[in-house]
Parts: structure tokens; C-alpha cells; sequence
């Protein structure tokens, strides 16, 4: 997928459709109509393995990846292919609706959810020759790519992302607070919201976003129920969160534009130093040395806060077709690909991590060699650890937009937090339903 981004998870209501068609008859992912050969088996034959908008940047990397594990097996050929980023929800449903999807395939957790529903995924956790691979990969990674209701991971994990709050300990250090002590949790985070905003005398605030999904999840709060048919964000303690942000809203904490600024304005709003943390990159800190070199100086690398102590990652994977002819072919190729060697090799090649075991121990990962990337590398690397996606797997990008205005609407005082978050529950519930 392109890189470092996350999936979008506008994909899910686009695959359903199709896929309930293409799930007609196929016996799920190892019954009938499955595709034929032992997973376990000797890997021969033509696979197809197909990657998300990496051939511009990255055909040296998997053309030489390709190479050296139909070298290794002879009985083995693959066949590359790379889809553009826009559409590429639309390019899988085709695919599944015809019986052509890849053997190998580039899959988030929210695209792969309604193709493992529809059973044209391969179950890892049951598939022998899959499943004793599990632990070459973090605990993390491989719980990251479990899927709800459906008893299993679905994909090799592949690489991960996270990004690194920043913080400007110069407004921290004027609101009487400790730079070197951010806060690490939503307690610690709201009584330095309004420390800042009343010394400011409401001028600075400490955040520019309103609470997203995410938000709600670090937290501590029940995202869903246990099959992923129904959001729960509506109770007692996210109706606490949203209270909690109206307070900060009234108070000057939370920046007036935060209802309809992009990520965008909230990042040009740090950058003036008007808002005391946002989200940023290793590329944000070279604009910060050339444009805003005081706050350079000031700046702090910290994780979101957290009530549940496990940071929030996006989680990037390998699916295995359950209709593939060449099973063994397409697992091990999967698994070549996602091992430790090339993983790290792929890592330090672009803004991602690894997610096999032991791999972020490197000094690579823990050691800050004075660069701006190597800073947010080390910080980013160390918040891995221990995360989890929060994200659900089946949340559109309709159903964001949903919470954000039913947010919004909480924070103006048009409604309270409790009827804002029922009737975002109860919107989003129909569109599951829909989808």
C-alpha cells in the first residue's frame, strides 16, 4: 500500500456486495470449492502475488525478492503484479466476484475481513503449515491481523506503522508543567490542556483534532461487540470522553477550528506554535528546522496517551487465496516474503517496521543515531511494542465522518455527548447492516 500510509477503511461496504456472491458455493476457506493442493506440500507451480501501489518506488526490491525465491524453488514461478492506490478496494471485489484473486495478496485488516467472511481466505491459525509459523512474528502483529467473529488471522503479518506525537515543551514549560514529563494518559493529558489554556488566557491550545475512533479506544472504551455487528463507543465511559472534550472544548484546550480543520491546518497551527501537540513525521521535523527553528529547538517525541498502556498501530499483511491451485507455492512464498531477512531489509528501506520477532531489538531500532529520521525511528519503534489497531475492521469512512460530526455537535452544545454517541451508534449500525 502506499507508504507510510493506513488503509482507509472505506473498503468494506465497497467488497461485501460482490463478495457475497463469490461466496456462494466455496464452502468457506477450506471446504469445498477451495482451491486444490496441500499447504503443507512440496511449493511448485505459477502463483500470482499482487502489492498495493509499490511498484513505482520499490521494483528493484521485489523484482530481486521475486528472483530469489523462484531460485530457491524451482518448481516455482510468480508472477508480480502491483494495483495504483485509488481503487484498489474496487480492483479486489472484481477479482473475487471472477475467481481471479491472487494467490498472494497485499491486504489491510479491513480489506481482508470481508474476504476472509467470504471464506476466499485462507484461516492461518488452522492451516497447519501456516500456523507454526505464528511465532516468528510478534504477538502483536499476528493478533493485528485476527479477525473478529471469525476465529483466526487471515494474513502473514507484514510491515507495521505508528506515528509519534510531538509536543512543544516550550508551551509546556509556560504553563508551569514539565517538559520531560508529557502526559501519558487522557487524565494527565486533560489537566495539561487546561494548565496551558488558562495560563494562555485561552490563546494556546493543546490539541487540534476532535476524539476519533482511535481516541475512544486509548481510552478504554468497547469499540464493538465480540462479532463486529454492532458498536458499543456509546458507553458509560466514551460518553465519559466526550464530556471530558466538551469541558476542554468550553475551556479554550481544544482549538476552535478542531470541528472542520484537516490535518493539514492542524499541523500549520503547531508549527505557529498555537496548538501545544499534534501527530507528526520524521519530514515534519525537517520543516520544523527550516521554518520554525524555535520550535525545533523546543520539540518533544512522545505516543498518544493511553488508559490502556498499548500504543495504537496500523498493521499491513500477507493473504493467502483460499482458492489458489498451488497452496504450497503461495504459503511459502508468503512467508519468504514476510521472514525476518527481508522484512528488516524492506524496513530500512522506507518509513515502515517489521513486524517479525526480535527484529525491532536491533540496534537499527534502538538506537538514536542524531539524524531527525533516526529520532522518530527510535521513538516510533519503542511505542510498537505492547500496540494494538484500534481500529475496527469493518468502520467505513462514512461511519468516521458519522462520529466526527455527531462529535461535533456534542462539543457545540447541540446535543449532549450521550444522545451524540446513540445516534452515531445507531447510524453507523444501519450502514453495517446495509453493507
Amino acid at each position: 500500500m502506499p507508504i507510510p500510509r493506513r488503509a482507509a477503511a472505506v473498503t468494506v461496504p465497497l467488497l461485501v456486495s460482490a463478495l457475497t456472491l463469490a461466496a456462494c458455493g466455496s464452502g468457506g476457506a477450506d471446504g469445498p470449492g477451495s482451491g486444490g493442493g496441500d499447504a503443507g506440500g512440496k511449493p511448485e507451480g505459477a502463483i500470482t502475488f499482487q502489492t498495493w501501489n509499490l511498484r513505482s518506488r520499490f521494483k528493484d526490491y521485489f523484482t530481486g525478492l521475486v528472483a530469489e525465491f523462484e531460485k530457491a524453488n524451482p518448481g516455482v514461478s510468480v508472477k508480480w503484479l502491483d494495483q495504483p492506490a485509488d481503487n484498489y478496494a474496487d480492483k479486489l471485489s472484481a477479482d473475487a466476484a471472477a475467481g481471479t484473486l491472487p494467490d498472494v495478496v497485499n491486504v489491510s485488516p479491513d480489506l481482508s475481513f470481508p474476504l476472509a467472511k467470504a471464506g476466499l481466505l485462507i484461516n492461518l491459525d488452522k492451516e497447519p503449515a501456516a500456523a507454526k509459523a505464528k511465532g516468528a512474528y510478534t504477538p502483536e502483529a499476528w493478533q493485528g491481523n485476527v479477525l473478529p467473529g471469525l476465529d483466526g488471522a487471515y494474513s502473514f503479518p507484514w510491515y507495521l506503522n505508528t506515528g509519534p506525537l510531538f509536543y512543544n515543551k516550550a508551551l509546556f514549560r509556560q504553563a508551569g508543567l514539565d517538559p520531560e514529563k508529557p502526559p501519558k494518559s487522557y487524565g494527565e493529558l486533560f489537566a495539561a490542556a487546561r494548565a496551558i489554556a488558562e495560563r494562555s488566557g485561552g490563546r494556546i491550545a493543546t490539541l487540534g483534532g476532535t476524539p476519533a475512533v482511535e481516541d475512544f479506544g486509548r481510552y478504554g472504551v468497547r469499540l464493538m461487540n465480540g462479532d463486529a455487528t454492532r458498536f458499543t463507543y456509546n458507553e458509560p465511559k466514551g460518553v465519559e470522553l466526550l464530556t471530558e472534550y466538551k469541558k476542554l472544548y468550553d475551556l479554550g484546550g481544544l482549538d476552535p477550528q478542531s470541528l472542520t480543520s484537516t490535518p493539514e491546518q492542524t499541523g500549520r497551527k503547531f508549527l505557529e506554535q498555537k496548538v501545544a501537540m499534534n501527530p507528526g513525521s520524521a519530514h515534519d521535523l525537517e520543516t520544523f528546522k527550516k521554518n520554525a527553528p524555535g520550535l525545533y529547538r523546543e520539540l518533544g517525541i512522545t505516543d498518544a496517551p493511553s488508559n490502556t498502556g498499548k500504543p495504537n498501530m496500523y498493521v499491513m499483511g500477507l493473504g493467502v487465496s483460499s482458492r489458489s491451485k498451488h497452496k504450497a507455492a503461495a504459503v511459502a512464498f508468503a512467508r519468504f516474503v514476510t521472514d525476518k531477512k527481508n522484512q528488516e531489509a524492506f524496513a530500512h528501506k522506507v518509513a515502515v517496521f517489521p513486524s517479525t520477532a526480535g527484529s525491532l531489538d536491533d540496534p537499527y531500532w534502538t538506537n538514536d543515531d542524531g539524524t531527525d529520521e533516526g529520532r522518530v525511528r527510535v521513538a516510533s519503534a519503542k511505542m510498537l511494542k505492547g500496540a494494538v489497531n484500534y481500529t475496527p475492521v469493518v468502520l467505513s469512512e462514512e461511519m468516521k465522518t458519522v462520529l466526527k460530526n455527531e462529535v461535533a455537535k456534542a462539543l457545540q452544545g447541540k446535543k449532549t455527548p450521550r444522545q451524540a454517541l446513540d445516534d452515531a451508534v445507531a447510524q453507523s449500525d444501519k450502514l453495517l447492516r446495509q453493507g
